[in-house]
């Protein structure tokens, strides 16, 4: 996701914050300390509910790193590559490969959930622990809410609407019953674009009627709507390009450029003689260096053009897609950005044998459409998920 930072690890899992992050723990801090610890414990300094609801919130933060944590940990237990998890506005989103089977699907999808009514449950014990055993109210209100919001997050999420964890259960079962993971895609798909309608008039008429909370919700809504929407498109293409092998996708030979140049004499040279709008770069000995896009280097003044390395203005390599010739092509599309999404590198053997594009994928695409559907062949039109040449 762009615009996050990496914040640390959790079993060799990176865990990456959007720049969101920050904003919705201090509306949190302060919806605590202005709102609900006065209200149940008052009279106390304002320093106190300040301390409290930072606290609160930073419990909050660590309770969605556990729900994606169990996410992760039940997918490496089967066996599923998980790359990284990123926590933002609206919870987290653990990236990891497609599981394997149904059964490995339903674990790792309520395995969240699970892992939040659990943290939710232990909350509330402690509370009422703290609460007959101390008396002391400042804690027990932190403790009551995390609790209750961590029973909600996880009630929340099994909502049956792609992508929320719930979504992915619908997603499981049908592909269990069914046999057919994109069909299922499909419908939990569909099922999400239904509930994000839903919860978004259910938003609007509170809010409407005086609850401004009803305006969270219908934000919460679109988002869940607009994901639905992207997992329809996703389930489409992987249709489309299933049992494909990345060289039957890719372009080859490579027009590639020497990354010691100048940007004027790239743009004159190997930039003259491409298709594509992004090209692999090539060091002194031959080895793929990175990838520039040939709009940064046109967007350079020309009075600049004569000094400055193409490497300079380049995506280096360590942050490409690499893939070899045989991986299958939804493999590869399922770990984009884990370096710098597409292009994708097809190396051999540290030689650079091929570039997979998205006018290559679209191409991919175009065929399957024109032999499902004859007379549609003209109109194009996969969702890419934000791919870009």
């Amino acid at each position: 996701m762009k615009g996050s930072v990496r914040i640390g690890s959790v079993r060799g899992v990176t865990v990456l914050a959007h720049w969101s992050v920050p904003l919705i723990m201090l509306l949190f801090a302060y919806g605590l300390a202005a709102r609900t610890l006065p209200a149940y414990s008052p009279g106390l300094a304002s320093v106190a509910y300040a301390a409290a609801g930072v606290v609160g919130a930073l419990l909050l933060l660590v309770s969605l790193v556990v729900h994606e944590t169990a996410h992760a940990l039940v997918a490496r237990r089967a066996g599923v590559p998980v790359w990284d998890m990123t926590l933002w506005v609206l919870g987290g989103v653990t990236r990891m490969g497609r599981p394997a089977t149904a059964r490995t699907a339903f674990a790792v999808a309520v395995s969240g959930p699970l892992a939040s009514l659990l943290l939710g449950g232990i909350a509330i014990g402690a509370a009422i622990g703290v609460h007959t055993t101390l008396g002391w109210r400042l804690p027990v209100a932190v403790l009551g809410w995390l609790g209750g919001t961590n029973v909600l997050l996880g009630v929340f999420n099994l909502l049956p609407a792609a992508p929320l964890d719930g979504g992915r259960v619908l997603q499981a079962a049908l592909w269990w019953r069914t046999g057919d993971r994109e069909r299922a895609q499909r419908a939990a798909g569909r099922a999400g674009q239904l509930v994000g309608v839903i919860l978004a008039a259910v938003g609007w008429l509170a809010f409407v009627r005086g609850v401004t909370g009803g305006l969270w919700l219908v934000v919460i809504a679109l988002a869940v709507a607009g994901a639905a929407a992207a997992e329809r498109r996703w389930a489409q293409l992987a249709l489309a390009l299933r049992g494909v092998r990345v060289a039957e996708a890719m372009s080859s030979p490579v027009v590639a450029g020497p990354d010691w140049l100048t940007v004027d004499r790239f743009l004159s040279g190997a930039a003259a003689r491409t298709r594509h709008s992004v090209l692999p770069l090539l060091d002194f000995e031959g080895r793929p260096s990175g990838v520039v896009r040939l709009s940064r280097l046109a967007a350079v003044p020309s009075e600049q053009q004569q000094a400055l390395a193409v490497r300079d203005l380049a995506t280096p390599v360590s942050q490409c897609t690499l893939a070899a010739p045989d991986e299958l092509l939804t493999a590869v599309l399922e770990r984009l950005g884990t370096g710098g999404g597409l292009p994708v590198l097809v190396m051999d053997g540290g030689r650079l044998d091929g570039i997979v594009t998205a006018d290559d994928i679209q191409r991919l695409y175009r065929r399957h459409a024109t032999r499902e559907n004859p007379g549609t062949a003209a109109q194009g039109g996969a969702g890419r998920r934000g791919f870009a040449a």
